[in-house]
């Protein structure tokens, strides 16, 4: 008897576990590119603050200003959210292949049950491995982000802005 099992194979084991397994890696490599994107903006604009002049309104000025830093970060929120879920679908995916296999084989050994259970750990690991960072990346970058906000909101206050 030898052992077929790979991590490849954890991920890949049918159609719909590749399908699951494909969006949710999806959905961390994009999240970590919005992640890198944030952190360089962050860092630039740590070098480069930005600035209110007196006759700047200040309704246009912070929300032009913010606009780059809250962008993207709709897709951050909705990884941390649904990435879980779509894990827990992989993993009642996974639990009902064991249940087939069972089936299929009127045995409940090991060797019936644990590649599907392998299946459904797997993908409900991918699941979190996708949503944990971008949920505090959400809200290390949300908070910052209002943060700079009101800091423009009152030198525009100390500066007199016009408001509309």
């Amino acid at each position: 008897m030898t052992n077929t099992f790979s991590l490849a194979t954890l991920f890949t084991g049918d159609l719909m576990t590749l399908f699951i397994s494909l969006v949710l890696v999806l959905g961390s490599v994009i999240s970590w590119a919005i992640i890198i994107e944030k952190i360089r903006l962050w860092r630039y604009q740590k070098t480069n603050p930005i600035r209110i002049k007196d006759s700047d309104d200040l309704s246009l000025v912070a929300d032009k200003l913010i606009k780059p830093f809250d962008k993207n970060l709709w897709f951050l929120s909705m990884v941390s959210y649904v990435a879980p879920f779509i894990g827990l679908f992989g993993t009642i995916w996974g639990v009902m292949d064991s249940f087939a296999s069972i089936g299929v084989n009127q045995s409940v050994s090991i060797g019936v049950i644990a590649p599907g259970l392998a299946t459904a750990l797997g993908t409900t690991a991918l699941g979190l491995i996708a949503a944990v960072p971008a949920a505090i990346a959400y809200q290390y970058f949300i908070k910052k982000a209002d943060d700079l906000y009101d800091t423009l909101s009152e030198k525009c206050q100390e500066l007199k802005c016009k408001h509309k």
